[in-house]
């Protein structure tokens, strides 16, 4: 079994910043490609950005020049830095990881129970 547990969410002030964590556990065998994905009320899931693991990465237009993405793949662990937060950013952040286990099951993408960011004044 696989878990991903998000951390680091909560409430901010247009401008501020906060940094998500989402750790992978369980009887893993490789990480690959990870990412962060966001959906607000009303609206379709959307990628925010992903990461492999040797460290290439991509954003989502929202994302650009104002989130990075990192990870540490000794510790399954993948985050988000989020800087110059608006009003639109408000939305429950998902964290999702391609994970393959120590048998015969073929890997796949687990999910994360995601976390809430809300940015108001």
């Amino acid at each position: 079994q696989v878990q991903l547990v998000e951390s680091g969410g909560g409430l901010v002030q247009p401008g501020g910043s906060l940094r998500l964590s989402c750790a992978a556990s369980g009887n893993i065998f490789s990480v690959g490609l990870m990412g962060w994905y966001r959906q607000a009320p009303g609206k379709e899931r959307e990628v925010v950005a992903t990461i492999t693991s040797g460290g290439g990465t991509n954003y989502g237009d929202s994302a650009k020049g104002r989130f990075t993405i990192s990870r540490d793949n000794a510790k399954n662990t993948v985050y988000l830095q989020m800087n110059s937060l608006k009003p639109e950013d408000t939305a429950v952040y998902y964290c999702n990881a391609f994970v393959a286990l120590p048998s015969t099951t073929m890997p796949r993408y687990y999910w994360g129970q995601g976390t809430q960011v809300t940015v108001s004044p």
